[in-house]
């Protein structure tokens, strides 16, 4: 019967087939993955199938032989398939996972043991949102090889909760203490980053072929921002624009041979683009007597300026690339001068409405 499934000899060696979803599955019938040498063990091997479709338990040959492994390939060659930028970075997220899952199979992940992974990755010291980054990624690689039919389940993948939202920021006098303990190219990177409010990997890839001195106005390229829409700054007047003049006037560089060159990235190191200046930014913030912070929070810092200098938000959304509004929200922090002034501004308008005229009779206390 159908329902029943079938035995089959080809070759000396004994298979079987059996139906799932409608659909005939053959596969050899021994225990370790090659045709039985008998017919009673390809049945008893069709049985122990059968038993797992109708308990509801059957992950199927297919499935049962893909590893973690190879599901985190899958997926980063569907990154790269899609030209997506985050491909290298996730890459990055998968390698304690790799570590890990080496060598299990996808069907034997449980949600026990990823939960087993995140207290690895904690005891190791990582926050609960670099975990989670790691846990997501893996997650949609299984979502993916669903999709794709190569797993028939995708486990639960729990995660920890995050409370790392940033609230760091700069006040104009600790930009130029900070400034003064960087070399000239760096110094103007900060500048253009606290002015802008862009991302640090923005301001890095922008070429000169981006900038349009006689316009006054640099063009981000779609490539180079992290949410694939390009967008254009403004110069004309101020800060923004004395830096683009003074690396402008440092394009020249000499090469080994003694000739000279003109960089083709705004902030260069001797024509190469600048890619990492993570050291000599922890070493100034140090000796602003400001350690510890990021060049994030020039972002912040300009976002939380704009909105104080009464810049409507969609406009300073459209200057930083900020893509939805509560993104954007974390990022418009209040400090405690914002509050302590909100105070006043409340203490003073209660005290400027003139008391309502009383009809209450006051009565003196009897002697």
């Amino acid at each position: 019967m159908r329902g029943d499934g079938r035995v089959f000899e080809r070759g000396h060696r004994w298979f079987i087939q059996y139906y799932f979803r409608g659909k005939p599955v053959r596969e050899p019938g021994g225990l370790d993955g090659r045709g039985a040498k008998s017919e009673a063990e390809a049945r008893k091997r069709l049985k122990a199938r059968l038993k797992e479709i109708y308990g509801d338990r059957f992950i199927g040959p297919r499935a049962e032989r893909i590893t973690v492994e190879e599901l985190l390939d899958s997926y980063s060659a569907h990154l790269r398939q899609k030209g997506a930028k985050s491909a290298s970075r996730i890459e990055c997220k998968f390698k304690p996972v790799r570590a890990f899952f080496k060598f299990m199979r996808a069907s034997d992940v449980t949600t026990e043991q990823i939960r087993m992974f995140i207290d690895s990755r904690l005891e190791e010291g990582k926050a609960p949102a670099t975990c989670n980054r790691s846990v997501q990624h893996m997650r949609a690689a299984f979502r993916l090889a669903h999709k794709e039919e190569k797993i028939l389940r995708v486990p639960y993948f729990p995660t920890l909760r995050e409370n790392n939202v940033r609230t760091g920021f700069f006040e104009r006098h600790e930009i130029e203490t900070i400034v003064a303990h960087l070399p000239e190219t760096i110094d103007d990177i900060v500048r253009f980053g606290y002015c802008s409010g862009w991302r640090r990997g923005e301001i890095l890839s922008l070429r000169w072929e981006d900038v349009d001195r006689d316009a006054g106005e640099v063009r981000l390229r779609a490539e180079a921002s992290k949410t694939g829409e390009g967008r254009c700054l403004p110069l004309e007047i101020g800060e923004l624009q004395d830096v683009i003049e003074r690396r402008w006037a440092a394009r020249e560089y000499s090469l080994p041979d003694g000739a000279s060159g003109l960089s083709a990235v705004v902030f260069h190191r001797h024509g190469n683009p600048v890619k990492d200046f993570k050291r000599v930014w922890a070493a100034a913030c140090t000796s602003a007597k400001v350690p510890g912070r990021l060049f994030h929070d020039l972002r912040r810092s300009a976002v939380r300026d704009m909105i104080r200098a009464g810049v409507p938000q969609a406009v300073a959304q459209r200057i930083s690339g900020h893509k939805t509004a509560s993104i954007f929200n974390r990022y418009n922090i209040t400090s405690d001068t914002d509050k302590r002034e909100a105070l006043r501004k409340l203490e003073a308008y209660r005290a400027s409405r003139p008391a309502p005229a009383s009809n209450v009779v006051v009565m003196s206390r009897p002697s």
